[in-house]
């Protein structure tokens, strides 16, 4: 007997699934908003979700990245009245099960609910297998327990993978961890830089060459796609790899064999392939700088991995696992935080991601020497000064120079002026306690101001849903 949830505003619709999914023999029960929902969620695992896209406090695909991240998500189901092409592109690369328009049959309700909690037994089964190495891989954000979960997909099959993200996300890691995972790990990562290498150069790093094939080769080498043999191969910067090379290789990925400059006769390599890049390949399709066909091969299972921007909440384990590192590598003692670092890089929108972060981290450690604990002051002074720009902008919602100013920015202004002129004509409380003052302060405004509704809070604080609402448990606040 599997554990259903249905999640829709329409009491009709509830009532009827209810009754068909009961005659079904298994237990089910209704939410009528999103919040509701995620409050049963967290109290109790479901197997399977009937989500609505259109809901009182918001739209149901946006809450996907926060089920996907449980640690058994339930298969999905989305629902919608109005038929929605590019929401059902959100919904399915959300990892949804199906997309249902209403009003849907009882009989294909009843064989997508079938095969769904199909699947879902048999995954559980799958996981159950064995556990992941995610050596390096931090995180316990919602939108990256997604990568998470793609990641060990990707481990358990042999099929082609591109991974896709802003530079400095953590791409050729995925890429490590995912050989590292798999059938394959006993043999060779082999990584290719395509960004780093001529199209002459190319050639030859990954097919070989023989003696005397061209000037300068002096000797008889072997190239990575050899080397990658039994093991995984690793296209970096795959974007950047010449058009006039992309048909050769991709005869090479369908056959399985190439021949090396200069050579006569073909050899065979028994690679997985594992691609990445920091470019929209489906963009340079559409302006033929990059072949179709070649990205419908490498991309038959796709992982994008969010900025850091996006998942503030996975700094601080982040920080954690990076200075833990470094202290080991300086030999030093362990390090604490103080209760400024963390908030001071949560400000910040890290436009070179992970990597950024890990080299800003590796400099506070240096600068710290053998003091014990890390404080906001150990950050560069280059970052300090741009994080005080931010949250000062943040606090008087100033808008830049070339941006119109956004509706609010008065109000909201104002709030900071009467909550705190006085606050210099008395003892001055810590700066953490400040902060939790202004923060709470502006919660409750932005809640005011927009009539408790959660997608104009989203776009107007630019808050991600689970950050809002993980402040609101903070503050005891509620909408």
């Amino acid at each position: 007997m599997a554990e259903i949830l249905i999640i829709d505003d329409d009491l009709d619709v509830c009532e009827t699934m209810e009754s068909l999914i009961t005659r079904l023999t298994h237990e089910c029960v209704s939410a009528h908003t999103l919040d509701s929902g995620l409050r049963m969620m967290r109290k109790k695992a479901f197997d399977v979700i009937f989500l609505d896209v259109r809901l009182p406090d918001g739209n149901g695909l946006d809450i996907l990245p926060e089920i996907m991240a449980m640690p058994d998500p339930p298969e999905v189901i989305i629902l919608t009245g109005k038929g929605d092409p590019d929401g059902a592109e959100l919904a399915i690369r959300g990892g949804v099960w199906d997309y249902l328009l209403k009003p849907s049959s009882i009989r294909e309700i009843s064989l997508t609910l079938g095969r769904a909690l199909k699947y879902h037994e048999e995954k559980r089964g799958r996981d159950g297998d064995r556990g992941l190495e995610l050596n390096g891989v931090v995180g316990d954000s919602p939108v990256i327990k997604v990568s998470f979960n793609l990641l060990s997909q990707a481990a358990r099959s042999e099929t082609n993978v591109l991974i896709t993200g802003e530079t400095g996300t953590g791409k050729e890691l995925f890429a490590s961890t995912i050989h590292a995972n798999s059938k394959r790990k006993s043999g060779t990562f082999v990584v290719v830089d395509c960004a780093g290498l001529t199209e002459s150069l190319l050639e030859s790093t990954l097919y070989g060459h023989r003696k005397g094939a061209f000037t300068g080769a002096q000797s008889d080498r072997i190239g990575l796609v050899k080397l990658a043999d039994g093991g995984t191969l690793f296209l970096d910067e795959v974007g950047e790899m010449p058009l006039s090379m992309q048909k050769a290789f991709l005869r090479v990925l369908q056959e399985r064999t190439f021949r090396p400059v200069g050579d006569t006769r073909e050899q065979t390599s028994d690679f997985r392939l594992v691609a990445a890049t920091n470019r929209d390949l489906d963009e340079m399709v559409e302006k033929g700088t990059f072949r179709s066909d070649l990205l419908y091969r490498l991309k038959t299972m796709h992982i994008h991995l969010p900025p850091l921007r996006e998942r503030p909440e996975d700094i601080k384990s982040l920080c954690t696992y990076r200075v833990s590192q470094l202290c080991r590598q300086y030999s030093m003692p362990p390090k604490s935080f103080g209760s400024d670092f963390n908030p001071a890089l949560e400000s910040y929108d890290w436009p070179g991601n992970v990597r950024e972060l890990f080299n800003i981290l590796e400099r506070a450690v240096v600068t710290s020497g053998n003091e014990k604990t890390l404080y906001a002051m150990h950050l560069p002074r280059e970052l300090r000064i741009q994080i005080a720009k931010a949250q000062i902008e943040r606090m008087t919602n100033a808008a830049p120079e070339e941006e119109p100013p956004a509706p609010y920015t008065e109000p909201v202004r104002k709030i900071g002026q009467d909550i705190f002129e006085d606050i210099f004509e008395q003892e001055l409380p810590t700066l953490r306690d400040f902060k939790s003052t202004a923060e709470k302060v502006y919660l409750g405004e932005l809640i005011r101001q927009c009539d408790g509704d959660l997608p104009r809070i989203l776009e107007v604080s630019k808050l991600s849903r689970s950050h809002f609402y993980g402040l609101l448990k903070k503050y005891g606040l509620s909408l």
